[in-house]
This record gives structure tokens, sequence and C-alpha cells, in this order.
């Protein structure tokens, strides 16, 4: 009696293969775009978390006409210092620095202070450049020439009431210049632009009665 070995060859199942190999894609699919999600919201949110605080400017840029208004009036002024309250990434620090003022930046968030010290530095301008990460509330603002402020309406008059202290308790004048939104009490000297883009030219004080009798 002859022995017969019989090879038996098993093919795999393609359908299970394709189906490990499509959970595997997916599974690798999905673990990227949570990674590459995380990493964005971990990015961004610095830059939009001041939005949800309360008393803080959020970081909105400002548009090319704006920058081009704000700087028109600061070459007509004879002053030497400028400060940007909300300063966000720099700009307007970097382009009053250009016009040979000295220009202070303050900005709550972190990630935009120190791009704007390295976008400062890129350009050159960083000897008449000075960015502070602090609470705008805590600034003296008579200690400076100009203001500038990018602001939001319902900030308007906290802004306002705390430019006009600083003056009284140290016994400076400033002018200031409000972008987007004036502020509510004062009476502006010259207004430029339209719209989004106008910005409005105040001096405190400028022996207005309105002046004197506010607090």
């Amino acid at each position: 009696m002859t022995n017969t070995t019989l090879d038996v060859h098993f093919k795999p199942d393609n359908s299970q293969l394709k189906t490990k190999r499509s959970q595997l894609i997916a599974s690798i699919g999905i673990a990227v775009f949570g990674g590459v999600s995380v990493s964005l919201l971990a990015i961004s949110l610095p830059f939009v978390w001041p939005a949800f605080r309360r008393q803080v400017l959020p970081y909105i840029p400002a548009t090319d006409t704006q920058v081009r208004n704000v700087l028109s009036l600061l070459r007509r002024s004879e002053t030497k210092s400028v400060i940007d309250l909300g300063s966000g990434d720099g700009r307007i620090v970097i382009e009053c620095a250009r016009l040979g003022l000295q220009s202070h930046g303050v900005e709550l968030n972190p990630w935009l202070v120190l791009y704007s010290k390295f976008r400062s530095r890129l350009l050159g301008t960083n000897r008449l450049t000075h960015f502070q990460r602090k609470d705008l509330w805590k600034i003296n603002t008579s200690n400076y020439d100009n203001i500038v402020i990018f602001g939001v309406e319902d900030m308007m008059s906290l802004l306002e009431t705390k430019i006009i202290k600083d003056c009284k308790q140290s016994g400076n004048s400033v002018k200031v210049i409000a972008c987007r939104f004036p502020l509510p009490n004062l009476i502006p000297i010259e207004i430029i632009g339209t719209g989004i883009d106008t910005v409005w030219l105040y001096r405190y004080p400028n022996h207005n009665r309105l002046y004197d009798s506010m607090t």
C-alpha cells in the first residue's frame, strides 16, 4: 500500500485582509487628525482666548487703511512717544518706530508679545520698540505723549475714564487716537476715515468744560 501525501494550500480570505487594512488606515487617520486638531487648538487658543475674558481687548488685526490713518496723525505730531494699548501683533508699534517715535506695546497675550519682539528685531526697529506683557489697566497712560486704542465698543467708556484719571493724577496731557470706536464723552479734535477705518483724535486736557467736569 502506497502512502500518498496531499499538500493542501489554504488561500487567505482577501475580504478579511481588506477589512483589517481599512480599519488600520482609519485608525491611523483618526489619530493623525486628532493630533493635528489638538496642535492647531494649542497654537490658536492663546490668540483667541483674550476675546473670552472680561475687560481684555481681543486680538483683531488692523487693516492697512487703519494703520495709514493712525500714522497720518502721528506724522503731524511733534511728540516723541506712543503707547498702543492691546498691541496685538505689534504692527502699529513697529510702524510708529519707523517714524522715529519711542514706541511701547502692551499686550496680555504672551505669544503675541513674543511674535512682536521677533518681528521688530527682524525689521530692525527693536531699538525704538518695547513690548510688555501686562494688563493694560495697570499701565499709567499719562506717561506717554500719544495713546493708540484699537478698542471694542463696550470698553471705550472704561478706557476713557482710565485715561482721564491717569492724567488728572499726574497733571500730564496726552493725545488719544481711538480706532474702530470713538470715546463716548470726549470731543474729537480731528476725524479721519470712514466706517471701520475711522480714527478719532482727542487731546486731554483741552480746556473744554466737558473735560473738566469728568471724573
